[in-house]
């Protein structure tokens, strides 16, 4: 909104009505703007739901071995993230921007459905929350829509990044002039940098183009529901999932504004996306949203942030990836969440397989993941069998967990853009 006030007022020679063209500038004062908002309305919305005696059930305290109890404790934080994302890209984005608007699409639909999730929770005493099938039709559901918007939009094209030789065997690369539709994607180690599902498709002949683009909303929607299920299991600690998601955020940012600028885009070898220089705005108001979150949810939190936050986060990252064509680095960038999912299902179906055979088998002590790392030896059940019940042999403290996957996560972001020169 600002910026078009600001675009309309330059024309009248308002000084200052320029600098609302730079996206650093609107960038940098979306992510304090959104931190403040944050930190102020956090304060006042703690008060209000503990006024109103309106807290998740007590937090399990036996699976802490330092015996901390969480009593009373404001649930439902996400509402001041996803406040603290809105407001700032409302007023600083350039709101006609495809990719911007199915951003703030993406944080309403899936904080939507954390709110349904946590309102049965808390205010109908029902531990289960949503049923996991509503929850996985509604983030498949947005899947499909943003999948099928980049397919059909006009204005969601990019321009392709290709090779040229010259004399002397000096390669220069060079983007196309035309923006079109793509299915293509940044794919890391690869020395042209880029995948296209239309080619993994080749097979289907001359009907590889749709099949290709089939593949591509179905990828779409894979990658939504796998990240937002991912970060929904990483927040489990004080500060857990604040934390890692916007050190990604950061990470994100980064390969955003590198894609919107051509002159970034041809020295990494990667595709130009015109238009989603806005994303970084966004970004940056999550960034400062969830880095004021903190302020109130680090270690002992004040607030826990709730399926409303993590649903909409996880879903977030996940989309603002597909928008950039970087989908394929989130393996690498968003380990940690993968790594929680996965220790999940392994945990469950090597359960199963023992209990078909008669056995009581675990393979690690607890999961998610991170919950594997605060348990004692005499909290485990001493008869069942498990593969990993002695890694690692004592208890970390929940700061200390925290902090570990905080800087993990800082190495795997570097990691990722480290590898779009790796190939």
């Amino acid at each position: 909104m600002l910026y078009y006030l600001f675009r309309f007022l330059e024309q009248f020679g308002i000084s200052g009505s320029g600098m609302w063209h730079y996206i650093s500038f609107r960038s940098l004062l979306a992510l304090m703007l959104a931190l403040i908002i944050s930190a102020w309305f956090g304060e006042y919305f703690i008060k209000w739901m503990k006024r109103h005696n309106i807290s998740e059930t007590q937090r399990d305290a036996a699976i802490d071995p330092f015996g901390v109890k969480k009593l009373n404790v404001p649930s439902m934080g996400g509402i001041i993230i996803l406040v603290s994302i809105l407001i700032p890209t409302l007023l600083l984005g350039r709101l006609r921007n495809i990719y911007l608007i199915l951003m703030i699409v993406t944080t309403i639909w899936l904080g939507l459905l954390g709110f349904i999730d946590d309102y049965i929770k808390i205010f109908k005493r029902n531990k289960d929350g949503l049923s996991g099938r509503l929850k996985l039709l509604g983030q498949m559901a947005l899947g499909l829509g943003v999948g099928l918007t980049l397919y059909l939009s006009p204005d969601a094209k990019i321009r392709e990044n290709i090779e040229v030789e010259h004399v002397g065997a000096k390669t220069e690369i060079v983007h196309k002039t035309k923006a079109v539709k793509s299915t293509k994607t940044t794919i890391p180690f690869l020395k042209n940098n880029n995948l296209d599902y239309t080619e993994v498709v080749s097979f289907m002949g001359k009907y590889k183009s749709v099949a290709g683009w089939i593949l591509f909303v179905i990828m779409t929607v894979f990658v939504i529901t796998a990240v937002s299920n991912g970060a929904n299991l990483n927040d489990g600690m004080d500060g857990m999932t604040a934390g890692n998601s916007a050190i990604i955020c950061i990470a994100l940012g980064v390969l955003a504004y590198v894609s919107s600028h051509i002159g970034f885009a041809s020295y990494l070898n990667i595709m130009y996306i015109p238009g989603s220089e806005e994303l970084v705005v966004f970004i940056c108001a999550m960034v400062g949203a969830l880095i004021g979150f903190l302020w109130y949810n680090a270690y002992p939190a004040q607030i826990f942030m709730g399926d409303t936050g993590s649903l909409a986060i996880g879903g977030i990252i996940g989309v603002l990836a597909i928008i950039i064509h970087k989908e394929l680095l989130l393996p690498i960038l968003c380990f940690i969440f993968f790594v929680e999912s996965l220790s999940v299902i392994l945990q469950v179906e090597f359960f199963k397989w023992g209990k078909r055979k008669g056995k009581k088998q675990r393979i690690f002590k607890r999961t998610p993941i991170h919950d594997n790392f605060r348990v004692l030896p005499n909290q485990l059940d001493p008869e069942c069998r498990y593969v990993f019940g002695n890694w690692p042999r004592g208890a970390w403290h929940e700061s200390k967990i925290t902090i570990r996957f905080w800087i993990t996560t800082i190495l795997l972001a570097a990691a990722t853009i480290i590898t779009l020169k790796i190939r």
